[in-house]
């Protein structure tokens, strides 16, 4: 569960910092261009690091530097509790004159205080353990030292930390880009679900009692659905195939010819199975609105805000009234801009709105930070 995220000089963001200690759900809400998907950004940076990118023009570039300051670092923190344990992640990036690629400037990362690893530049320096001496090397300064050191088993802080980092789920999902074909499996979905099959198969081929709850869910978003299956469609491919009945009648419809609105159905009950079956899922969700009907809406944030109170961390982004309805006040983040020459401005919803009518007053604009 994160706990803090923090950035400063990226994009709009300007000593940007998030508190959600001990918030299991919670809404990203302002106006387009005050840094909703900026956060998503930052979030999908700390994933991309933790699947193996290391090469740091592969998660950044010179235009993010905020109002091009390149005479200050681009900073990333993160602190996450992860199996019973806090984690603190610190990297820096900076442009010096002549290169035309960042490097990082420092990073490190820490657990109950005690640093793992540190660095400065190109020198990266292993704190000493109980089973090893303090060690030194050198990495190129292009690189992010996290995806390349070695641990020595599972239980290791650093692999702790990497996989973590690797299972955070981020969406902004793409209906047309969502099809149905599969050529293998895994356990990472992408942002914009076109690997939704893929990322089914491997979801129930790692945890085959996800099947009931995804089966119980989508009864209860289509009441005609039967059954889903993968279907060999030639060679090692396959297609996913959803079978709906009524009144002793069948149809069989192949997934990628499913309605968009359907489509994120299919993706939001694979993610309450996954967060029951997995175990603590995080979940950014970008604009989780899109492509539902308001009646289709309500049922959803419950169901994702009654799953992740178990276990697990989702944090929505949203426009919608009918989402916004269902949080309190406690559980909204408000971000704000007074212009683009100014950084984003974020305050729990619960410090900064005293009215009561939160939906009138969002579209009269009459919030005011």
């Amino acid at each position: 569960m994160i706990q803090r995220l923090y950035a400063h000089n990226y994009r709009c963001f300007e000593n940007f910092e998030l508190n959600l200690k001990d918030i299991s759900s919670c809404l990203l809400i302002g106006k387009n261009g005050s840094g909703k998907s900026t956060v998503r950004d930052v979030l999908e940076i700390f994933q991309k690091i933790g699947r193996g990118t290391n090469r740091i023009r592969e998660l950044l570039t010179p235009n993010d530097f905020a109002w091009g300051k390149r005479n200050s670092p681009i900073r990333f923190e993160l602190e996450a509790a992860v199996e019973q344990q806090i984690f603190k992640y610190e990297i820096a990036f900076e442009l010096p004159d002549g290169f035309h690629e960042l490097r990082v400037f420092e990073e490190k990362l820490s657990v109950r205080d005690t640093v793992v690893y540190s660095r400065k530049v190109a020198q990266v320096t292993l704190s000493r353990t109980h089973a090893n001496s303090e060690a030194n090397f050198l990495v190129d300064w292009h690189l992010v030292a996290l995806p390349i050191i070695s641990a020595s088993s599972e239980k290791d802080p650093v692999q702790v930390f990497k996989t973590w980092l690797s299972s955070l789920t981020i969406l902004s999902p793409i209906p047309h880009l969502t099809h149905g074909h599969s050529s293998g499996e895994t356990l990472y979905l992408a942002k914009d679900g076109s690997n939704f099959a893929e990322w089914l198969e491997g979801l129930l081929g790692t945890y085959p009692a996800a099947y009931t709850r995804l089966d119980k869910t989508l009864k209860q978003v289509l009441p005609d659905f039967v059954d889903f299956q993968g279907v060999p469609s030639g060679g090692n491919s396959r297609k996913l195939v959803v079978q709906f009945a009524r009144d002793k009648q069948s149809f069989r419809v192949d997934f990628e010819h499913l309605s968009s609105g359907e489509k994120c159905f299919f993706i939001w009950s694979a993610i309450l199975a996954a967060n029951a079956h997995i175990g603590g899922l995080f979940c950014f969700w970008d604009e989780v609105d899109n492509h539902l009907s308001l009646s289709e809406i309500g049922h959803f944030t419950i169901a994702l805000r009654q799953s992740y109170q178990q276990q697990g961390q989702i944090i929505l982004t949203t426009h919608s009234e009918g989402i916004l309805r269902r949080f309190s006040h406690e559980n909204i983040f408000y971000l704000s801009r007074k212009s683009h020459l100014e950084p984003t401005i974020v305050r729990p919803l619960s410090e900064v709105y005293k009215g009561r009518n939160i939906v009138q007053d969002l579209i009269l604009d009459d919030i005011e930070l």
